[in-house]
């Protein structure tokens, strides 16, 4: 989860118009400025997961997706699996060179997924056996076991060179994608240029500079011209700016609430203190969900820039259309009254002495978060229950987000976030499954998913983890979560700037506006 504090951002504001300033008007042609936030806590390493949420930039992945999301080939010429889908045989480009000249071979593929199996984290590389290279142009990747998300990691795992990586790449990558870093000044901003030695359609821009600022800030370099795109807040999106075009870019980006379900009084591996007193009730996580206004939530957090969530991959093909709830605030506060949590003197419901309230986390740098977990916690006076929003940063989120909810962001292109936030083994790491969600049924039905024949036979049995009649993680269900709205995300961009086709976007860490950034081009003279 990438964040920067509001303090951070208020320190570098100056700095940061200081090289709005420096860099003069919107560049005709050849450069282009961009204020599109997205700047990576953990640098430029596709290891370490740079490129999950968007393109790599720096890197070329095996295989990428077009602007309907169909499947094409980038460093992969033919990619087949084995009759028992346990190893994968990648046929690559010849005529591939990192930006330093060296070429690209198979012994770089091979390194880098061996290398981020070993490096541990959040990529789905813990079934993989081994991946070796054949000859110059061939890899073979042997898995434990057949798992179907597999081949996600061939749309966003960046191939590094085996020969230069090591600490000090992610500040420092070098990679064959279709732009070379320039130089990076954190908190400040990014300069890339175009790479000369890219294989594929050359990127009609010589030189792109990244800028990290706070929304204002950004808004108000579009205003003077000194950006040439920006993106911003759904409380922002009916500015208008003279010379500029506004897109609306329809997303997976979702916002949920986290729940911590074990009652308190476990701790983790860690040490850390697990649980919350009022959240492990099934019926207050039930209620929630039935009593939160998910309209309202678009119509004034999101400004009308999104629509109402019910899941985490509303509308994908694995998703479950029939684990939805409707808004039913009389049923949600005879839910409570049922499961004996009683209204007080001062309307917050008690039961056995706990009263029902908590806080809800949400990093203090972001706006829409913010929003959200105000008109949430006034949603959920109207049920007895007391939720405080704390804006904070993501370090002190880590450090309690197994305690008390949060306002968390998600959404892919691929279910293999469905599996991470919702499977037991997948409890406290990073921030997925946050709340330590466990459940042997939904275990089960993840399992078969990831042991169908191919990602069409999976979609069942994603759906019937979400919703099988009976259970599921879905509000219906276990209610592991409160899932709440999913975003548009808005883009103001100089009106001499087309961007072409776009995809629906996935989670906004990782500029995915950028995934078409070779079919850019400069329309003015």
């Amino acid at each position: 989860m990438i964040g920067k504090t509001t303090a951070r951002l208020a320190a570098t504001t100056v700095l940061v118009m200081a090289a709005f300033s420096a860099s003069g008007p919107a560049f005709a042609k050849s450069e282009l400025i961009l204020a599109i936030g997205g700047e990576p806590d953990t640098g430029y390493d596709p290891l370490l997961g740079w490129g999950r949420y968007g393109h790599p930039l720096f890197q070329s992945t095996l295989l990428k997706r077009d602007a309907g999301l169909n499947t094409v080939p980038d460093l992969a010429t033919e990619w087949m699996l084995s009759d028992d889908r346990l190893v994968w045989t990648i046929k690559l480009r010849s005529d591939v060179v990192f930006s330093d000249g060296t070429p690209l071979t198979a012994e770089d593929v091979a390194f880098t997924f061996n290398e981020a199996a070993s490096s541990g984290g959040a990529l789905d590389l813990t079934v993989m056996e081994k991946a070796e290279a054949v000859d110059a142009t061939t890899v073979e990747i042997y898995l434990k076991r057949p798992w179907v998300t597999f081949s996600e990691n061939f749309y966003s795992l960046g191939i590094v060179p085996s020969q230069e990586y090591g600490p000090g790449y992610a500040r420092q990558p070098v990679g064959s994608g279709p732009f070379r870093l320039v130089s990076w000044t954190e908190g400040e901003q990014l300069i890339v240029e175009a790479n000369s030695k890219y294989y594929g359609k050359k990127p009609a821009f010589d030189r792109l500079t990244f800028v990290f600022s706070g929304e204002d800030t950004s808004l108000a370099a579009a205003r003077t011209g000194d950006v040439d795109m920006v993106s911003v807040p759904a409380l922002m999106a009916d500015e208008s700016i003279k010379g500029f075009d506004k897109i609306v870019v329809p997303s997976v980006d979702n916002r949920g609430l986290s729940f911590p379900i074990p009652e308190p009084g476990e701790v983790n591996a860690e040490g850390q203190p697990v649980g919350n007193a009022v959240t492990s009730d099934l019926a207050i996580r039930r209620a929630i969900n039935l009593g939160v206004d998910r309209a309202q939530l678009v119509d004034v957090a999101l400004n009308g820039y999104g629509r109402p969530a019910y899941g985490p991959a509303d509308g994908l093909p694995w998703s479950n259309p029939d684990a939805a709830v409707a808004y039913d605030p009389d049923a949600a506060r005879a839910m409570l009254d049922e499961a004996g949590w009683v209204p007080g003197a001062d309307g917050i419901r008690v039961r056995d002495g706990v009263r029902a309230t908590f806080d809800i986390y949400f990093p203090a740098s972001d706006s829409v978060r913010q929003a959200l977990s105000v008109v949430v916690s006034e949603q959920l006076k109207a049920l007895g229950i007391a939720a405080q929003p704390k804006g904070v940063t993501w370090e002190q989120i880590g450090r309690i987000d197994h305690q008390q909810p949060v306002m968390f962001g998600w959404g892919s292109h691929s279910p293999i976030e469905v599996y991470s936030l919702y499977n037991s083994a997948w409890g406290g790491i990073d921030f997925y499954n946050p709340g330590y969600f466990s459940d042997s049924t939904v275990d089960g039905h993840l399992a078969d998913a990831q042991h169908a024949e191919s990602l069409e036979q999976s979609y069942p049995h994603w759906q019937a983890a979400e919703w099988d009649g009976e259970t599921g993680f879905s509000a219906r269900g276990l209610a592991g979560w409160a899932w709440l709205v999913n975003l548009d995300h808005v883009y103001f961009v100089n009106d001499c700037l087309d961007v072409g086709e776009t995809q629906i976007e996935p989670h906004g860490h990782g500029w995915p506006i950028t995934a078409m950034i070779e079919q850019w081009t400069w329309t003015c003279d």
